[in-house]
């Protein structure tokens, strides 16, 4: 029977092809106190040594919220020997009723040598019927992949902060998607983790009275933490698409310039400073100054606008966790194109 929540074991170690007949003994055993739970496949892959322990915690936790087939996969591609391990195991949780357990099932892979090509057979002869696919990569994308993955992914999951090459990973996710015939959504984790600062911010202008601030914007400043810097730029994109600006000059020493569609100058300024992924975030209009800044007890955001003739007056909203299981709970709750993350990321593609 498998393990409750709070234990993250790989479970029972199997044959390749004794992976089915084991899945039905785990509900066999369980029958009567275990309900099998899935809406979609999610398969994990990473090639960090010892990811395979650390995404089975990971879906654990989602799973708490996100009935799945769980497909966890590590490999090491500069093994010379082929080698294939696999495990079945299932996550269960007790459901809201208090008496039976809602568990969702995950088989693990351990992939060494050439046979590391095999992933798309791997994961395709193990999905759960007709139910769609998520595939979290969680490494830089290769160069060259087998066309057949893309054309069974529907949501590919990533996050561009952890990418050293941002332009050549992301024409590898443009060769994806024209593989898969533009059906896959593409999922950055690294926008998801803008969700809470971009919401404090448009609130300023939900009245119609404030809408007049779009025209008159001057300045934009942004602190970023080491390391994501890619985050701001991203901030700094769909404040571009939003409201219409245009590159007018390349990143400088931290700094740029947009233009707004009257051909005003905006000056957006970036610095690294320790902290929070984002940190404080201004936005400066003729007349006013419109702030969102970590408040000191570190899962709020503190707000204010300050003009020349009204006091600031901070106000508490929620801050977003950094955590990735977090960032991947979040992005789960979403569907549809995520046609908004697409027009920010063009608006400052050439400065990523």
């Amino acid at each position: 029977m498998p393990e409750v929540t709070g234990t993250y074991s790989l479970g029972k170690q199997v044959e390749i092809g004794e992976i089915g007949g084991e899945l039905k003994k785990i509900w066999q055993e369980g029958e009567g106190a275990l309900t099998r739970a899935s809406l979609i496949n999610l398969a994990v892959y990473s090639e960090k040594p010892e990811s395979l322990e650390k995404n089975t915690q990971s879906i654990a936790r989602i799973t708490e919220n996100h009935a799945c087939r769980a497909l966890v996969i590590e490999a090491n591609r500069q093994s010379k020997e082929n080698q294939v391990e696999a495990w079945v195991n299932a996550h269960c949780h007790v459901g809201r009723a208090g008496d039976k357990q809602i568990c969702s099932e995950q088989i693990s892979f351990l992939l060494e040598g050439p046979c590391v090509k095999l992933l798309p057979s791997i994961v395709f002869s193990h999905l759960d019927s007709d139910l769609p696919l998520y595939l979290w990569w969680q490494d830089n994308l290769p160069e060259t992949m087998d066309p057949q993955l893309w054309t069974w992914v529907d949501r590919l999951i990533f996050d561009s902060q952890t990418w050293n090459n941002f332009d050549a990973q992301m024409r590898s996710v443009d060769t994806a998607e024209e593989e898969a015939k533009q059906r896959i959504v593409l999922c950055d984790l690294n926008w998801t983790r803008l969700d809470k600062v971009r919401y404090a911010i448009a609130q300023f202008f939900d009245h119609p009275a404030s809408h007049h601030h779009f025209a008159e914007m001057e300045s934009v400043t942004i602190a970023y933490a080491p390391g994501f810097k890619s985050t701001a730029i991203l901030l700094v994109g769909w404040l571009s698409a939003q409201l219409n600006w245009k590159t007018n000059q390349q990143e400088m020493n931290g700094s740029c310039r947009f233009l707004d569609c009257n051909t005003r100058k905006i000056d957006i300024e970036l610095h690294e400073q320790s902290g929070n992924p984002i940190g404080e975030v201004s936005l400066k209009s003729e007349s006013v100054k419109f702030c969102v800044t970590p408040a000191k007890c570190g899962d709020l955001l503190e707000v204010s606008r300050r003009g020349e003739n009204e006091t600031a007056q901070p106000q508490m909203m929620p801050a977003q966790s950094n955590d990735p299981v977090d960032l991947m709970t979040q992005e789960l709750l979403r569907g549809g194109p995520h046609q908004i993350y697409l027009r920010a990321l063009n608006a400052v593609r050439a400065l990523l």
